[in-house]
């Protein structure tokens, strides 16, 4: 059976609340989307499942301040807190580095590939990472590049919308996250990790912002070695000096220079359909996206190729095409004056 006929069916029985066929067809879609390769969408419709047949169990009329009770806001509060959860597919091939970069992202993910081999011998696991740098530069990214090398889910956590006016609540909103990834062995990904520090800017109260710290420290001391957190900041220096020691490893990212521009088109063309149609204009405008992030120069590549489709006579019947460049210059001057770079 097809994927598009397990969706009919779910879509089915759902609809006609039957839920006994409804969770067998979904199984059934798990087990045909891991046969196909489709792990990535198998991981997710299990969490998915896994989440749905939980909350169940708790479902009808509990006793307020019941265990079962407090369970149930507890999961309703978590969710208000959480981004996304997802599973991701990138590897190590996915992302441009500099060479300290890429070598120390990979005895990370090595480590915990070989988590036996250091816990036979009872040697500390390496599972807190700071990523710091400019916007765009590729922290996010290579998140998802550990969680795609490990195959773990990834819980994402915007820490600014934690780290609120309600300062009180920040403590027990991490603990909550923290608890829950411990439990399903996943990674936290922290981003704005730089909100702690903008605490002070909310309100004076320093023994508020030193009691979230505190809480911080303490809940990287008792991280399971089989949980991860990454926190990503583009403003290391406002981090606490004590937060900063926790680390395992901070890993600094750099806007890209010339070589690192000429990969990164290489890794956005590598199909083939692409060309440049005048490759010495095209080396020009390598030279003249120095200063952008990796994420404004695909943007800009990905935005010309687009128009250069549009431009076309017959789009839909291209197979290949060359890349207007004139039109890659515009794009790329455009954004660093945006910029102001």
């Amino acid at each position: 059976m097809a994927q598009l006929d397990y969706i009919k069916e779910i879509a089915k029985y759902g609809l006609e609340n039957d839920q006994e066929r409804l969770l067998s067809v979904l199984n059934e879609l798990i087990e045909h989307s891991k046969k196909t390769k489709k792990l990535n969408f198998a991981i997710q419709l299990q969490s998915i499942l896994k989440d749905s047949l939980r909350l169940q169990k708790s479902n009808g009329l509990t006793k307020v301040g019941s265990e079962t009770h407090l369970n149930r806001i507890e999961d309703k509060e978590l969710s208000e807190l959480i981004l996304e959860k997802i599973t991701s597919d990138y590897s190590l091939d996915n992302i441009i580095a500099n060479e300290k970069i890429y070598t120390e992202l990979k005895f990370f993910i090595e480590e915990h590939h070989k988590i036996e081999i250091l816990q036979q011998f009872d040697l500390p696991v390496s599972n807190k990472l700071l990523l710091y740098g400019p916007s765009g530069c590729g922290k996010t990214l290579a998140s998802y590049v550990i969680a795609g090398e490990l195959d773990k889910m990834m819980v994402v956590i915007n820490l600014g919308a934690i780290v609120s006016s309600k300062l009180g609540e920040t403590s027990k909103n991490l603990s909550k996250i923290f608890k829950k990834a411990a439990t399903e062995d996943c990674i936290i990904f922290l981003d704005e990790f730089d909100s702690l520090g903008k605490v002070r800017d909310y309100s004076q109260d320093h023994g508020e912002m030193k009691r979230v710290v505190n809480t911080i420290l303490q809940l990287f001391d008792y991280l399971p070695q089989t949980s991860i957190v990454i926190a990503a900041t583009n403003q290391k220096d406002m981090l606490d000096d004590a937060l900063l020691r926790r680390f395992d490893n901070i890993i600094g990212f750099e806007l890209p220079n010339e070589a690192d521009i000429k990969k990164l088109i290489e890794l956005t063309l590598k199909n083939g359909n692409f060309k440049f149609d005048n490759k010495a204009a095209a080396n020009r405008i390598i030279k003249q996206s120095i200063g952008l992030s990796y994420y404004s120069i695909q943007k800009t590549l990905i935005t010309a190729i687009k128009r250069t489709l549009f431009a076309s006579a017959a789009p839909k019947n291209i197979l290949s095409a060359q890349i207007n460049t004139s039109i890659w210059k515009t794009l790329v001057e455009t954004e660093k004056h945006s910029l102001n770079v």
